[in-house]
């Protein structure tokens, strides 16, 4: 089997250790590297979540400590969702491994130079050591297969009424990835909206005979609660708990079960009520290249199974 080589950018969080849970399980991928970045949570804390679901799980990779701050603005996290730890109400493991010595944009650049083939990004914050590494190191382009992203949202955000959260904790890193010209996968709101678990889902994966297993349904059924608080979101968010950041890695391994297009997208950085809203040319009356792929919906049932797989996978190796 070929298998995809990729680079993960992260802040764990609940669902960005869903992510990495998913990552992990599937043998198409060839991890190389984890880099972190303040988002959901500050740098120290995303890094700690990283190296304690790794050594939880016995995957030890390489985990980069990246940039503490947006580019250009003042950090916001995400404690009301995640907790004040990241990661709801559970503990995986005390980390039995350190982060690395290099930080994450010198281990990205060396990673990516040193590559035999172009290497996909899956970027599941906000941007920031993305767009740090493309304005440093304009010269690793060539070797940036394309970067898939857990971020932005096409109509209706969930930090204000335009902006999903990525977006908005540092929208310059956004601006520069956009125009990068590397090509872009972008699963936003519009799309991890519809990747849901319901409330009888969660209660099936409770019932899986594994630690593991039940580690994850906790963590999740936290994300519940915490998720029906925000304002932006419907009242039906209470049964249908979304797993956003999992899709920036599904879509890799059954790009099948997703539907997109190509469009131009840019993001706006002044707008007094629409900081960080990503701005997607839906109509195609800009004239502008498209450089974002835009994921719109999925095929749920599909999106469960793999979840649920990988849930068994890592569960029934430890």
């Amino acid at each position: 089997m070929k298998r995809i080589p990729i680079i993960i950018d992260c802040d764990p969080g609940i669902d960005d250790t869903m992510m990495l849970m998913l990552a992990f399980s599937r043998e198409e991928l060839d991890i190389r590297l984890i880099t972190t970045e303040a988002g959901n949570l500050t740098i120290d804390k995303t890094t700690y979540n990283a190296l304690s679901f790794l050594s939880y799980i016995n995957k030890r990779v390489e985990v980069a400590k990246g940039l503490s701050q947006p580019i250009f603005r003042q950090q916001e996290v995400a404690e009301d969702i995640h907790g004040e730890g990241g990661l709801g109400n559970v503990e995986w493991a005390v980390p039995t491994f350190e982060a690395s010595e290099r930080p994450a944009i010198q281990a990205m650049y060396e990673t990516l130079m040193q590559a035999e083939m172009p290497i996909t990004i899956v970027a599941t914050g906000p941007l920031t050591n993305v767009g740090a590494l493309l304005l440093a190191h304009p010269e690793v382009k060539a070797k940036i297969a394309r970067i898939s992203w857990m971020g932005g949202a096409a109509v209706g955000g969930n930090m204000s009424t335009t902006a999903e959260f990525n977006a908005y904790v540092d929208p310059h890193a956004v601006e520069l990835v956009m125009r990068s010209g590397v090509p872009i996968i972008m699963s936003g709101l519009d799309v991890t909206h519809k990747a849901y678990i319901t409330r009888e889902e969660m209660t099936q994966l409770s019932q899986l005979e594994t630690p593991f297993a039940q580690k994850v349904a906790n963590m999740m059924n936290f994300y519940t609660f915490t998720q029906k608080q925000t304002p932006f979101n419907p009242p039906y968010f209470e049964e249908q708990i979304r797993v956003h950041d999992v899709s920036a890695i599904a879509c890799l391994v059954h790009p099948e079960m997703y539907r997109g297009d190509d469009y131009f997208v840019e993001v706006e950085l002044e707008g007094r009520l629409t900081q960080g809203a990503t701005i997607v040319d839906y109509a195609k009356r800009s004239g502008k290249t498209p450089n974002v792929h835009v994921l719109h919906d999925v095929e749920r049932e599909k999106f469960i199974a793999l979840f649920f797989d990988a849930v068994m996978k890592i569960g029934n190796t430890l």
